[in-house]
């Protein structure tokens, strides 16, 4: 091997460390959130660096024992462990940079934890982490824990602005460029790497792969929230188990309908909430690359406003997966339920009792071995290094899209307008909600001003925009991607009664981010286009929440469209939409709101099948009456929007052939 070829391995494979790097910094924050569901506060203090300090409002305690000792300290008997007691908390949205010398990393979560002793306590709260982490000894730790408190409160009253007070802008360790761009380049010569052409084509597999097996992952919990049972039936291999700890095991496709449905038929009638959002979710690939499986930890969010009904279930899941003919597949799904209980009567007396409960020292279902040890991974064509750096890219488009994704959340959280308009294209566009589009960064600011004012130093109230649970469909050159995440909204305000129809009370809302697209720009990822559809369920107050909405009464006024139509109007009036605006506010057709049940729009295909969906949107929305305003029109690719290898999209489902 000559010098030149020598030093191109030696790029690519400093380029693919930094990625799993950045992957793994991820992933150990949301183990210490798996690890705390079950209260096991050793395994979550050998997270952190030897010297790590945890800084906590206005605690700080230093050193990993120490930091053992204060975890369970602070749990006291509202430790998962104990019956009845809870200690779920979703750490989400993450926005990783990695450093240039990839050795240390900052990422941003958003965190709301669940509480409850089974005694008659039970807390809820939420806040903002701002962590550092350190690559010691070859393993990434935890070094600098920092969490900045928004609200807090009790599953009786909800909860308020923590302390009472206005909230300040909790600092960004972030500029709107760095959102973009995880990784920074690299400085300098890389360092000799022993690695091998089909070593660096293995890892690189192994990334994309994750990115597959995550997509799966999140588009079935879409599917579970809707009741798309066929569609769910579509992902799983023949021979398929799903267990339901507790309850039974359902062995086949025919059994994997069955358990499903005992969640209720397919499809949901005015009222029925089957809002299960996953958190914290860990995908490994296995080494060989046919097999894989994710955990997390999900929250249900249950009901039937039509008969008043409501609860919360609060469990972890373990998942596996098996790639056939090139399509990865679930094999079989582990969902343990740890507590649910009644929205009206709360958590704090231990919930509704469960058939059955994991052990909280129990290995994860998951951490099973597999069937069959996995064969290595073929390599059927000659390998190339320019093919093996486009297929990295398209891994680290998968981050970048999900970072730039995050910050929007953020910035729109602190109304931080020109900011938040510089995370988009230059020729980007946006929604505002019950309006229409603004096409570019000046128009974007200006409806931001036009409909919220100015940005403030402090927040009174604050609706918090959680973009989790990602599906993301990236072009084979990875220049551009397809995004769909979840809307998953508290709202906090110093007095959640007297805001206007309480709009900032201390409750939980959802909608839809099923649209979005995102293009890397000057070498930065940006956002192409946002989209939001909302509210497919909302609580107008704490005490009846989601399971107290009634329909519109006949004759009572329409909700109005958004001041901005006459004060500062679209260049794209929802109203201009047609089909794929009819049931939402400001669009077409009558405007449907909770308990009814709005439309819900995918951008892609089923992921295994092909299956069509109802609604299928595979384009930006405003991209039909505007055809200028496609990806495709400024240099980039449309991203795959059905079963995909490698970027390019499959004719039917598994076993199909490329589009062409």
């Amino acid at each position: 091997m000559n010098a030149p070829e020598q030093c191109a391995i030696d790029a690519l494979a400093r380029d693919v460390a930094r990625v799993e790097s950045l992957r793994a910094v991820k992933n150990l924050q949301r183990s210490y959130a798996q690890h705390g569901q079950f209260g096991r506060w050793s395994a979550m203090a050998a997270l952190f660096a030897d010297d790590a300090t945890v800084r906590w409002g206005d605690e700080t305690v230093t050193g990993r024992e120490a930091i053992g000792a204060w975890l369970a300290a602070r749990a006291g008997a509202m430790n998962g462990r104990a019956p009845g007691s809870l200690h779920t908390e979703i750490i989400d949205e993450p926005l990783a940079n990695l450093s240039v010398d990839g050795r240390t990393a900052q990422v941003r979560w958003m965190a709301m934890r669940f509480l409850g002793d089974g005694r008659g306590t039970a807390r809820i709260d939420g806040g903002i982490y701002e962590n550092d982490y350190v690559l010691e000894d070859g393993h990434w730790r935890i070094a600098q824990l920092r969490y900045h408190p928004r609200f807090e409160g009790d599953d009786r009253d909800g909860w308020t602005n923590v302390d009472g007070q206005d909230l300040p802008v909790v600092a960004k360790h972030f500029t709107a460029d760095e959102t973009g761009m995880p990784i920074p380049p690299a400085v300098g010569d890389p360092p000799r790497s022993a690695a091998t052409v089909e070593d660096l084509a293995a890892r690189i597999g192994r990334l994309n792969d994750e990115d597959a097996v995550r997509n799966l992952q999140n588009a079935y919990g879409y599917y579970v929230d809707r009741r798309m049972w066929s569609d769910v039936v579509d992902l799983f291999v023949e021979d398929a188990v799903v267990t339901i700890t507790g309850v039974g095991e359902y062995a086949g496709r025919a059994g994997v309908r069955h358990a499903v449905e005992t969640m209720g038929p397919e499809g949901l009638s005015p009222g029925h909430l089957n809002d299960r959002p996953s958190f914290d979710v860990i995908v490994e690939v296995l080494p060989g690359g046919r097999e894989a499986r994710s955990s997390g930890i999900e929250l249900g969010l249950l009901g039937d406003a039509t008969a008043r009904e409501g609860s919360w279930e609060f469990s972890a899941f373990h998942n596996r997966f098996v790639k056939e003919d090139g399509l990865w597949k679930l094999k079989g799904t582990t969902l343990t339920p740890l507590l649910r209980a009644d929205y009206f009567e709360g958590w704090a007396d231990g919930g509704i009792a469960l058939p059955g409960r994991a052990s909280p020292d129990a290995a994860p279902a998951g951490d099973a071995p597999l069937d069959e040890p996995p064969p290595d991974r073929p390599h059927p064509t000659p390998l190339d290094l320019a093919d093996l750096t486009r297929r990295l890219a398209r891994s680290q488009a998968y981050d970048g899209v999900e970072n730039v994704s995050s910050a929007y959340g953020y910035y729109l959280d602190d109304f931080q307008w020109d900011d938040m308009a510089a995370i988009f294209a230059v020729d980007g566009h946006k929604q505002s909600p019950f309006a229409g589009y603004y096409v570019g960064r000046d128009r974007i600011i200006g409806a931001a001003e036009a409909n919220w004012g100015p940005t403030p130093e402090r927040r009174r109230a604050i609706s918090f925009h959680w973009r989790t649970q990602p599906v993301i469909h990236v072009s084979p050159d990875g220049r551009s991607a397809n995004l769909r995440t979840r809307l998953f909204q508290p709202r906090t305000s110093i007095d959640p009664a007297g805001t206007p129809k309480g709009f900032y009370m201390g409750g939980l809302h959802a909608g839809m981010y099923p649209n979005d697209q995102a293009v890397l720009e000057d070498g930065v990822w940006r956002l192409w286009s946002v989209t939001i559809d909302e509210h497919y369920f909302s609580s107008h107050d704490w005490r009846g929440g989601w399971a107290s909405a009634v329909a519109r009464p006949e004759g009572e006024p329409l909700p109005p469209p958004s001041r901005l139509l006459g004060t500062y109007p679209p260049d794209v009036a929802l109203t201009d939409l047609g089909r794929r605006q009819e049931g939402f506010r400001g669009g077409t057709g009558t405007p449907l709101q909770w308990p009814a049940i709005l439309p819900m729009w995918f951008h892609y295909r089923n992921p295994v099948s092909g299956r069509v969906p109802q609604r299928f949107w595979p384009d930006c929305v405003l991209c039909e009456r505007l055809p200028e305003a496609r990806m495709t029109e400024h240099g980039y690719q449309q991203p795959p929007a059905g079963p995909e290898r490698d970027g390019v999209e499959l004719r039917g489902g598994a076993g199909g052939q490329p589009a062409s």
